[in-house]
């Protein structure tokens, strides 16, 4: 089984303090953070400040302006949506006591969503993109199916588990390969991945039809995403609790369709193709327009959308499920897209690396 490695950027103390710091001002120099650093009581050297500062200029956090000794810094984001939050302490606070940026859903957040992915993340993203779009053109189309077959299992393993699937990546490729459902198992469990299997065919083979979306389309890829498992289709009629948070999904049948409708428009507008599948990912999940199957439905159509454009898919192979969670919740609670963001980034680095290569 595939050990998840994918971390969560995860900040020092102290690197928190100068983030914290500049935050705050307009330009800063080393020697104004060792100044303020011994006001707050971290007494630390010009190298290690300097350290610091490379992991957070290598994770977009803040920008270099000059250089030598009339180097400053400034941050990168002044947006509340991209913030960095530390999992570890956002997730100590208890559920009933943590601050939301709105109990229920949100229409404001369509406007708040216009710059999800930098001008940084997005030329990071199309160098990948270009070098996944150099290997598929050297490998033979017998290594391509394979390859798709091999995506197929993956993503398909990793969506379920994140839903609470309990096959493992092995048991998943006998059950695609050779129907063969393990031993200890639910019935439900190997519907779940024959689902995403589906779902993925579907998509590969009809690629194109993908490049906008409709509700036509959500709702005929969540068919085939919950088919078989007792779940309702097209939009929900009544509420929907989400565990691990008190934030409130619509529970109106037309407010929901009205805020699908929002998000359609706002991804057919948008002109990078991952900036449309990011939306959708986000979006789907935060909307939550289906009695069951959202997240597993907004995978699909993200990597649907990535496909018809001729983007690297993401399989979320090495992601922690937890991670992933914790990413999700943060968004709904304090609209901040940033944990979220870093790991679609990060898993289209991945996918590139380690998909369709010679």
């Amino acid at each position: 089984m595939v050990r998840c490695m994918q971390q969560m950027i995860k900040l020092t103390e102290r690197q928190k303090k100068i983030l914290d710091f500049v935050s705050r001002e307009i330009e800063v120099s080393v020697s104004d953070i060792l100044l303020f650093l011994k006001k707050v009581g971290f007494e630390t050297s010009r190298f290690s400040v300097v350290r610091d500062l490379n992991v957070l200029l290598q994770n977009n956090f803040l920008n270099k302006i000059g250089g030598g000794r009339s180097t400053k810094y400034k941050e990168v984001q002044k947006h509340p949506l991209h913030k960095y939050v530390d999992i570890d302490d956002y997730f100590k606070i208890p559920q009933e006591e943590r601050s939301l940026a709105s109990e229920s859903f949100e229409f404001d957040i369509f406007k708040k969503l216009d710059k999800v992915l930098t001008r940084e993340d997005l030329g990071k993203i199309d160098a990948l993109n270009n070098e996944f779009r150099a290997n598929i053109k050297k490998i033979s189309a017998t290594i391509k199916k394979l390859e798709i077959e091999r995506f197929t299992i993956e993503l398909s393993w990793k969506s379920s588990q994140i839903e609470g699937n309990t096959y493992s990546l092995l048991d998943t490729e006998d059950l695609i390969k050779n129907k063969v459902e393990a031993e200890g198992h639910k019935r439900e469990e190997a519907i779940m991945i024959l689902n995403h299997k589906k779902a993925l065919d579907f998509i590969n083979k009809n690629a194109s039809y993908f490049k906008k979306i409709s509700l036509k389309k959500l709702e005929e890829l969540h068919k085939l995403t919950v088919g078989d498992l007792g779940i309702h289709f097209n939009i929900r009629k009544s509420s929907v609790g989400i565990t691990g948070t008190n934030y409130k999904p619509l529970d109106n049948e037309y407010q929901i369709k009205e805020a699908i409708q929002e998000m359609i428009t706002l991804i057919n507008a948008a002109k990078h193709p991952t900036v449309k599948s990011f939306l959708t990912l986000a979006l789907i999940s935060y909307i939550q327009p289906f009695e069951d199957g959202n997240k597993r439905t907004a995978r699909l159509l993200a990597n649907a959308l990535l496909i018809a454009h001729n983007y690297c898919p993401l399989s979320y192979r090495n992601v922690k499920e937890s991670e992933y969670k914790k990413a999700i919740l943060i968004f709904y609670e304090s609209h901040n897209i940033d944990p979220l963001k870093r790991m679609f980034v990060e898993q289209f680095k991945f996918a590139v690396r380690n998909y369709f290569r010679a």
